[in-house]
């Protein structure tokens, strides 16, 4: 009872967490400061955001395996730990591969003259930024899918 209580709170808090920054809190942050005042802000925010989905993504992921090797259905864990890890996947790229390149460029966006190549570059890794957030809520979306049936009756 304790371990699923703990792999639904993990889970439940990484994709909450994701969608209240994405669909709230970026938005809201965006619309009333400047880019480079909003661009500071998300940018303190960042390191918390994934700290939040690495420590919430690992327990998740490993109870989801957890489950699937001690309790049935097998089939429906097993799917929840393999959305769950391929979600951490893209959460971990996301904050340790692609944020530092985003920071060190992110000036761009607060130059008068930008260098074109710079800011193509920005905006290439923003875009996928975003494309590996939304794939890692859907992955969740999907392991608390697969989760909801393996704890139906006759799931």
């Amino acid at each position: 009872m304790a371990t699923l209580f703990i792999y639904l709170l993990s889970l439940v808090v990484w994709l909450g967490g994701m969608i209240f920054f994405s669909a709230f809190t970026a938005p809201a942050v965006f619309s009333v400061l400047s880019t480079a005042d909003a661009g500071k802000v998300v940018g303190t925010i960042f390191p918390r955001y994934y700290i939040l989905g690495y420590v919430t993504g690992v327990i998740s992921t490993i109870l989801g395996f957890y489950f699937a090797f001690g309790r049935g259905p097998r089939l429906w864990w097993s799917f929840a730990g393999i959305a769950l890890a391929i979600g951490l996947g893209l959460t971990f790229y996301a904050g340790t591969a692609l944020r530092p390149r985003i920071n060190a460029i992110r000036s761009v966006n607060t130059d008068p003259n930008p260098d074109p190549a710079m800011k193509a570059e920005f905006d290439k890794l923003h875009r996928l930024s975003v494309m590996l957030n939304g794939g890692a809520i859907v992955l969740n979306l999907l392991a608390l899918l697969s989760s909801a049936a393996a704890l139906t009756p006759n799931g």
